[in-house]
């Protein structure tokens, strides 16, 4: 009987889908397995396997849960995975398509995430979705009020204008009937800023207490949310060969397409993940912003960058810069350190140093 070396796991919520093949590739195992059927599929296996799966919400808890019982699990991309499916997509042919997959070299595998790394990115999660709800909320908010002609400003001082009409039933402005589900939003909305309130505090604390938060607080632009983001969401930063294949990751640098030896650089790639790209991109915003309302006392690199490119341009550029710092600063250790050389230029900047100076005395 031949012996199954690979399994392709197609995970589901309910129904999982196992593939497996031998050593020389043939099908060995297809079936589907309840949910409480997996592990104990999975402890009778003999030999140990490579087990394969598509990197999702429940991976990295059943990766765990698998590798407890001796397996080696390979979590995948599942846009990796697509390429390797030859037929209509099913259950059996994605399990198919994994078990392929899993055995490329060149695919990357995506680490697996301890429960302490997961309950860090726990609040950062909760917190972008109630800044979704906050936001949906003021809109809702000054639309309704909009179409019964009560306008206010753009920005937090326009809405507590606006707030202050609904909460207040001296006020005229609104029909009486209109004014309690509009209390009923606007009571959403507060609790949804004191929520907002307590999750920022709490990843403050952590940040205070984290080594790896403080160190990537050094970079300029780097804040505790920023910081804390990173140090939750990327568990193996040495994966990436550089810098700038970690920027890319994150989306950051630009889309390259190329023919017949002609390479074209296009838009920002956008790829990866898109809570970390939107912090880098908002943080270089704000900074190129307060560079631009008081040049006197900006850094001039900030000044020269915006006098090269337009704004946008220029703050995806500082953000590709700062998550290459980042990845600098998690693969090495140590802090920022303004105007650093590596040893080699360090070295080779001295030589010239000396060799101008050299040369002046000379003269």
């Amino acid at each position: 009987m031949a012996t199954t070396t690979t399994i392709g796991l197609d995970l589901a919520k309910n129904v999982f889908q196992v593939h497996g093949v031998d050593a020389s590739g043939k099908t060995t195992i297809r079936r589907q397995l309840k949910r409480r059927e997996v592990l104990a599929f999975f402890e009778k296996l003999q030999p140990r396997c490579l087990v394969g799966m598509e990197a999702c919400g429940s991976s990295h808890d059943w990766a765990r849960r698998i590798e407890a019982l001796g397996h080696t699990v390979h979590q995948l991309p599942a846009e990796d995975v697509k390429a390797y499916r030859r037929h209509n997509k099913t259950d059996a042919a994605d399990a198919e398509a994994i078990c392929e997959a899993v055995t490329r070299p060149r695919l990357k595998v995506v680490p697996t995430k301890t429960v302490e790394q997961q309950m860090l990115s726990v609040p950062h999660t909760v917190r972008d979705h109630l800044i979704t709800v906050r936001t949906a909320t003021r809109n809702m908010i000054r639309s309704l009020l909009s179409e019964f002609g009560v306008i206010a400003a753009t920005g937090d001082k326009g809405l507590e204008t606006l707030l202050a009409i609904v909460t207040d039933a001296a006020r005229t402005e609104i029909p009486a009937p209109l004014r309690p589900p509009l209390m009923a939003a606007a009571a959403v909305l507060a609790e949804t800023e004191a929520s907002l309130d307590r999750i920022d505090a709490q990843i403050a604390a952590h940040a205070k207490t984290d080594e790896r938060v403080r160190r990537l607080k050094s970079i300029p632009g780097v804040g505790p949310l920023i910081a804390s983001a990173f140090v939750a969401a990327v568990t193996a930063p040495q994966i990436f060969p550089s810098g700038r294949a970690f920027a890319a990751s994150l989306g950051v640098t630009p889309k390259m397409t190329g023919t017949g030896g002609e390479v074209t650089y296009g838009p920002v790639s956008k790829r990866g993940n898109v809570y970390l790209r939107r912090l880098l991109y908002l943080a270089s915003a704000a900074r190129l912003a307060a560079a631009q309302k008081r040049p006197a006392t900006a850094d001039p690199k900030l000044t020269a960058l915006l006098a090269r490119m337009p704004f946008r341009k220029a703050a995806l550029a500082l953000a590709n810069k700062t998550a290459r710092i980042i990845w600098v600063l998690l693969t090495r250790g140590g802090t920022f350190i303004d105007k650093h050389l590596p040893a080699a230029h360090a070295q080779r900047a001295s030589g010239s140093a000396m060799t101008q100076y050299a040369g002046s005395v000379e003269i």
